[in-house]
């Protein structure tokens, strides 16, 4: 018997780096929230998935406002974030009353995820527990420390994105553990509570949305994609 699958969407962003006014969620692009865009992909992945959808307080009522003014009307759980990410992510698990089945947490600012990505992110996460997607390095890098830099091998390294899809008894375990700075993504927890994380192969058009320059990137894909 399959899995029960849930998503959880965070969505917590301030619109600093973007420069705008409106939490980077709420922009929009090509006529529509950015965040609405997230909640389709997800929707349209499966009928079956309970979607949980995570904002700060004071994000609701605009939230509310713009689904009405947008006539959107996908079903979700709307869950109050936290001061950091990783509060947003245990809210949002905590709203999880099963005990057994399986989580994708993905940023609400990735509009551009698609639907073969989720599948394959929760296939592969009933298959190793977790699933995180991750893309190759194109530029070089170096390493720095103060007055020396140091070529390394790229090769080694991967960019990692969302969605990040857990064996949901895990990841809630997981989110038991202390904050501390370092936990940026829910793969970093997961590893400090001791677990192992298995990589798939993400798309470099999934990006983060939170600079003007992305905001175009992702316009012009959007658009080549419904041309499609």
């Amino acid at each position: 018997m399959p899995q029960k699958e849930y998503a959880i969407l965070v969505a917590g962003g301030k619109g600093t780096r973007m420069k705008s006014h409106i939490p980077k969620q709420f922009i929009l692009l090509n006529g529509k929230p950015i965040l609405m865009h997230t909640l389709e992909v997800f929707a349209s992945y499966s009928s079956e998935l309970s979607i949980i959808l995570v904002l700060p307080e004071s994000d609701v009522e605009t939230w509310k406002n713009l689904c009405l003014e947008h006539n959107f009307n996908i079903s979700h759980t709307l869950t109050i974030g936290g001061d950091s990410r990783f509060q947003s992510v245990r809210n949002g698990l905590s709203t999880i009353k099963e005990s057994e089945g399986l989580v994708a947490i993905h940023d609400g600012v990735r509009p551009l995820v698609d639907k073969d990505t989720i599948a394959a992110s929760f296939r592969l996460a009933a298959i190793h527990q977790s699933a995180v997607a991750a893309v190759r390095l194109k530029e070089s890098i170096r390493v720095t420390d103060q007055d020396t830099t140091k070529a390394v091998d790229r090769s080694a390294y991967r960019l990692i994105q969302t969605p990040q899809t857990f064996d949901l008894a895990i990841i809630k375990n997981a989110y038991n553990i202390k904050e501390v700075s370092t936990l940026t993504d829910d793969a970093s927890v997961a590893e400090m509570a001791g677990h192992k994380i298995s990589l798939f192969e993400g798309s470099y058009e999934n990006i983060k949305v939170t600079t003007p320059e992305d905001l175009i990137i992702a316009e012009a894909l959007l658009k080549r994609k419904n041309k499609g």
